[in-house]
């Protein structure tokens, strides 16, 4: 079985979701230290001007893990990304279909939890482009274990052979301790892929959102 392991961010690059296409099973990591100002809670998407940063915002102390960090819901953050996204993707060829996908998320619950509300996007997404995959969240166990340490035990949890790690893991990752543990280490090759966008020249490395405004359903194949 092949694990591989992430934080639940917020609406994703494509990146993310071309791991959760190359695993059997997800973990999302909710169990260690929330970063400030990290992709957990904000992501880019594109605009006439170029890009700009999409963020839910949030209440928290330092030290929190990811899975305790509240949603700030004293402003009407719900209203201005929808509104947000509606005058930036309104002419996008998938609009309609996507958006009221996203909005359903967003008006399921009175969303308090950062993390609840990033995984049912998430979830929602992998469904949608056609992706049928399991997914655990880590704070189900109490696993306490520093760095690498941790995603072995983790893919251990799991019953896994191989953890599949994005390529930037290479650079502090140590390799031995999955080798001791009989569990193989990949490294995942993304490619990212042009697509017809709004607002002229192609920009890289967006929220996933803006690849299903622009491809909808057929986004798995740009994906994949």
């Amino acid at each position: 079985m092949k694990v591989a392991i992430h934080q639940p961010n917020f609406l994703p690059w494509l990146g993310y979701f071309y791991k959760i296409a190359k695993c059997d099973v997800f973990v999302f990591l909710d169990s260690v230290q929330y970063t400030k100002n990290s992709f957990i809670n904000r992501n880019k998407i594109k605009t006439p001007q170029l890009d700009a940063w999409l963020t839910v915002p949030v209440s928290f102390k330092f030290g929190e893990l990811i899975s305790e960090v509240r949603i700030n819901n004293d402003t009407s953050w719900r209203e201005k990304h929808l509104k947000t996204l509606e005058m930036n993707y309104k002419k996008s060829k998938c609009f309609e279909e996507v958006f009221n996908e996203i909005k359903q998320i967003y008006h399921l619950k009175d969303w308090q939890c950062l993390s609840d509300f990033n995984i049912s996007l998430l979830k929602a997404i992998t469904s949608y482009i056609g992706l049928n995959k399991s997914f655990i969240k880590s704070s189900t166990w109490d696993i306490q274990a520093p760095s690498t340490e941790l995603l072995v035990q983790i893919v251990k949890k799991m019953n896994g052979n191989t953890y599949l790690s994005g390529f930037g893991g290479a650079n502090y990752q140590e390799e031995d301790l999955f080798t001791k543990e009989g569990i193989s280490l990949e490294y995942y090759n993304f490619h990212h892929p042009t697509y017809t966008q709004l607002w002229g020249e192609f920009i890289p490395n967006l929220s996933i959102i803006d690849l299903l405004f622009n491809c909808g359903s057929k986004s798995r194949d740009y994906l994949l």
